[in-house]
């Protein structure tokens, strides 16, 4: 492969991982991206001839203007992330999350690969015992659900990219973050040794932050059957309640203790069952189960600062 990758927020969390999954595919990487947690998660990058990184904010639309025709696959990462973060600069937020990805959305190509992440968040609240599918209705609950849903269908209408509906993520990056479910559940089940659970009956979808990036790989080698179309991305054996996640957890660690209060609430009130077969009837089948993201977490807790990885 010789093909030439851009990708905006190419330093956080998923991209870090994201981005030497796709140099040890013989692609051609830039990461343009504006460090604004002071991550250094490329450095065992910048050996790779094929690795470039540009310091940039995603607003600096000129800029970004200027860079993408230069590129064959575009994939825009860089977004304010997750519930609690976006709420505190909702205008910031609208900034990054919706109009700078439509400013880019206006110059790109037809001819250009785009790849876009967004969240199946989207479905908001299931109905009971019915799973959620890329036909199923659009309910977002959250500022950060709702515009990832009005950029994804301005995205799909230009008809030349593909979005993934991402399940909760989890599992080590070099730009960790802490604030994601199953990677929060299980530091507070080695540092704490316990948790008080709200809402404990909300269900979601969890995904390995590797089988992500096997995702994308998959958009670009099936580009042509998956252009125009949305795709759930997501553990088909882990679509668990909080309670459920708990127990999978106290299974490696069992001193865990968990308990249950009524006064809590959820800041993004999600519930659902989710279906992956549309994108595992493509071949695309998950390499890491949730058992085996907990237990590269409890490693990696061993070895984390984990004060320094938090969105908020």
């Amino acid at each position: 492969m010789s093909e030439k990758v851009l990708i905006t927020g190419g330093a956080g969390y998923i991209g870090s991982v994201l981005v030497k999954q796709l140099l040890d595919k013989g692609l051609r990487v830039t990461v343009y991206d504006s460090l604004l947690f002071n991550q250094a998660s490329l450095l065992d990058c910048c050996h790779e001839r094929g690795f470039k990184f540009i310091r940039g904010d995603v607003a600096d639309w000129s800029k970004i203007g200027a860079l993408l025709k230069g590129f064959d696959i575009i994939i825009p990462l860089a977004a304010i992330v997750g519930a609690p973060a976006c709420a505190r600069n909702p205008a910031l937020t609208r900034l990054v999350n919706y109009e700078s990805p439509l400013e880019m959305l206006k110059k790109l190509s037809s001819s250009q690969v785009v790849l876009f992440p967004t969240t199946n968040s989207g479905y908001g609240i299931g109905a009971a015992d019915q799973y959620c599918d890329e036909n199923s209705p659009l309910r977002p609950i959250s500022d950060y659900a709702r515009s990832k849903v009005e950029i994804e269908d301005a995205f799909l209408q230009k008809g030349s990219a593909v979005t993934f509906r991402l399940a909760t993520v989890f599992g080590i990056s070099p730009r960790m973050r802490l604030d994601l479910l199953v990677n929060d559940f299980v530091y507070r089940a080695v540092k704490d040794r316990f948790i008080v659970l709200f809402e404990e009956e909300f269900r979601r979808n969890y995904i390995h932050i590797r089988d992500v990036g096997k995702a994308f790989m998959l958009g670009i080698d099936q580009y042509d059957k998956m252009r125009g179309e949305p795709f759930n991305v997501g553990l088909s054996s882990a679509n668990l309640t909080k309670r459920e996640l708990c127990e999978k957890i106290q299974e490696q660690v069992p001193e865990f203790e968990v308990f249950t209060s009524d006064n809590g609430e959820d800041p993004d009130k999600r519930d659902y069952l989710i279906s992956n077969e549309k994108i595992e009837s493509l071949g695309w089948v998950a390499d890491y189960s949730l058992d085996d993201g907990i237990e590269e977490l409890i490693k990696g807790y061993q070895i984390l600062r984990p004060n320094i990885f938090a969105n908020v």
